[in-house]
């Protein structure tokens, strides 16, 4: 088995989330949160704003740390145990353009209810549900408006 990590954004601008929409030779992959692989020499945080921007073009920085989710998948004759460590982020607008070489056909910033039943994988609404809380109690305690 071999052990990966990744990092992502749960990526907010005025209280809707940034997700990306896969598709990949005309096959539905579904809705997913920018993430992506850890790169020799990069921090985790390097590696999530790095991934949002290139998945998603938009410009973000980190709020906090939000957790981890794992999961396991096989790749030709490999089993992947992937950990994904997850940064509540704040875009400062609502700018972003799809990586189509990652086959991503779209992007857009949706609601939080909206983006939780768009997502496909249940790890990243567990991600998405953690963040969120994170970001109302911020919002409440502190007055912060991402």
């Amino acid at each position: 088995m071999i052990e990966a990590a990744s990092c992502g954004g749960i990526v907010i601008h005025r209280g809707k989330i940034l997700l990306l929409y896969k598709n990949h030779v005309g096959r539905y992959d579904g809705w997913v949160l920018p993430k992506g692989t850890v790169e020799k020499g990069e921090s985790l945080k390097q590696t999530a704003v790095r991934e949002v921007r290139e998945e998603a073009g938009a410009d973000a920085k980190i709020i906090k740390y939000v957790g981890k989710t794992r999961y396991m998948f096989k790749n030709d004759n490999n089993y992947i145990n992937k950990t994904v460590y997850w940064y509540l982020m704040k875009a400062d607008s609502f700018f972003c353009k799809p990586q189509t070489e990652e086959h991503f056909a779209d992007a857009g910033f949706y609601g939080h209810e909206e983006a939780y039943n768009l997502l496909k994988y249940h790890d990243e609404k567990q991600a998405l549900e953690k963040a969120c809380s994170d970001y109302y109690e911020l919002v409440k305690t502190s007055g912060l408006e991402l």
